[in-house]
């Protein structure tokens, strides 16, 4: 690729055409150097492939070489396969355990011979801009890394409050209303005791896809440590709405079950507790102090048994929590 782009440049000098290729691809450079992330940087691919080749059916994604897995970032036009004749694909080495991977299919056999005649400038692109991609790569790992738990892929702790920090700031106090539904895992030691850490791994990622599942899209979930999960309902400000989603998401995990072995088979069913706390904007309590009386609520239902919900306005003095 390096050999391609240096030899534009010195046909540069003296062919029009190649000179317009040179200023094609510095303009995608330059382009990209104003993306904030992966996503737009894919766009802007894609937008100066269909507008300087007339490409309409691309995909690109990343190939991580350590878990030899795919993660489709972006797919435009219609479907199509490595292997089909009409189709190319280029492999962006990042110098990261993850490739970018730039594939698109020609409209037509006509079209198909005039990509492969550009064969050479559009790889001469791929390899100036490889770089930027590099960065946009390392960015979106540094930032995941920061903000979503490992094994369940949901946010950390950390992430979901700052989160919710600006969109208070920004909606200008719009939502009255924030509930904060702290879960965990009846018994979950005992999971570890009896099995180990990689069938604990596969409740959790359970109990997450159920959480998902039940909740809406403005909502969000995190992952505590161990078996706790926080949610932030902002979705309703009905109560009842809340103890339905809370009783849902209780129920619909109770009947999930795990295989801890083949032979015998043998399937592992686990329950959960909820408790949670209201957030209000006409109050003085922070989100910090009502992140802690949900985790408060929830100890006060396992103190009740299995598959409880606990709201902690129901908290009397007479309500005895073993926190320790």
């Amino acid at each position: 690729m390096r050999k391609n782009i240096l030899n534009l440049i010195k046909s540069s000098a003296t062919n029009k055409e190649d000179f317009k290729a040179l200023e094609d691809i510095f303009a995608l450079y330059d382009q990209l150097q104003f993306a904030s992330n992966i996503l737009q940087m894919c766009d802007d691919i894609y937008n100066w492939l269909h507008s300087t080749f007339d490409i309409d059916n691309i995909t690109i994604s990343l190939f991580n070489i350590e878990t030899n897995s795919k993660e489709e970032i972006l797919e435009k036009g219609d479907q199509f396969y490595l292997d089909d004749k009409l189709s190319f694909f280029f492999i962006i080495n990042t110098h990261t355990n993850l490739n970018a991977i730039v594939s698109f299919c020609a409209s037509s056999e006509s079209h198909f011979d005039i990509l492969d005649n550009k064969y050479s400038i559009i790889e001469s692109a791929f390899f100036q801009i490889s770089p930027i991609l590099q960065n946009g790569i390392i960015k979106k790992n540094y930032i995941e890394s920061q903000s979503l738990d490992s094994v369940t892929n949901v946010y950390n702790r950390h992430y979901l409050v700052e989160n919710l920090n600006k969109q208070i700031t920004l909606s200008g106090k719009e939502h009255k209303k924030i509930y904060f539904l702290m879960v965990g895992i009846d018994h979950f030691k005992a999971v570890i005791d009896e099995f180990d850490y990689d069938i604990g791994d596969r409740v959790l990622i359970e109990l997450a896809k159920v959480i998902h599942s039940n909740i809406s899209e403005f909502d969000m979930v995190a992952r505590l440590t161990g078996d706790e999960f926080l949610i932030s309902i902002l979705s309703t400000e009905n109560d009842s709405e809340v103890e339905n989603i809370s009783n849902r998401i209780i129920e619909n995990f109770a009947k999930v079950g795990v295989k801890v072995s083949h032979n015998p088979e043998q399937i592992l069913k686990k329950t959960i507790c909820i408790g949670y706390d209201t957030y209000s904007f006409s109050d003085n309590k922070s989100i910090d102090n009502t992140i802690k009386n949900a985790d408060i609520a929830l100890y006060e239902a396992k103190n009740k048994g299995r598959s409880q919900v606990f709201n902690y306005q129901d908290l009397s003095e007479e309500d005895t929590i073993d926190l320790f």
